[in-house]
């Protein structure tokens, strides 16, 4: 199972940038159901933060709410994650608090982060894909579903 970072939604519904592409396969790949994928209800709204400051409330009620159900079940972050996460913050630099969160839930669940963010590479017993490796695994010969290609 893949955990997506906001920077694969932001990319995969904003302007043409490098990263587009590769996002926008993510996220056809996980409608198409080739690719299993969730996300945090906070990633989701770190997302709607985002997407109002440049294309306005409705618009991103209407992206972040289409992200919540083609990613469901969102997972639940708890205080043993933020506790986690927390120290994460307190030893990394390069994480802000926010990612550090996200990194202690996908290291502690087992999960491939998969993220635009090289930072999160600096965490211990962390898997992280770029978008582009994903992407990639999703051509031709498609993964079965649930895999991480390319992590």
């Amino acid at each position: 199972m893949i955990l997506l970072d906001t920077t694969v939604l932001v990319y995969a519904v904003g302007a043409e940038h490098p990263l587009a592409d590769p996002c926008r396969q993510i996220v056809t790949g996980i409608a198409d159901g080739d690719l299993e994928a969730t996300t945090t209800p906070e990633v989701i709204q770190e997302l709607a933060h985002v997407r109002a400051r440049r294309r306005g409330r409705s618009d991103a009620v209407e992206i972040a709410s289409a992200f919540a159900v083609l990613l469901r079940p969102l997972v639940t972050v708890g205080s043993a994650d933020l506790e986690r996460g927390l120290q994460l913050f307190r030893e990394h630099e390069a994480l802000g608090a926010f990612d550090s969160v996200l990194a202690a839930v996908a290291r502690d669940r087992g999960m491939t982060l998969v993220s635009a963010d090289a930072a999160f590479a600096k965490v211990p017993d962390l898997v992280v894909a770029s978008p582009a490796a994903i992407a990639s695994g999703l051509g031709g010969d498609r993964p079965p579903r649930g895999s991480a290609a390319g992590a």
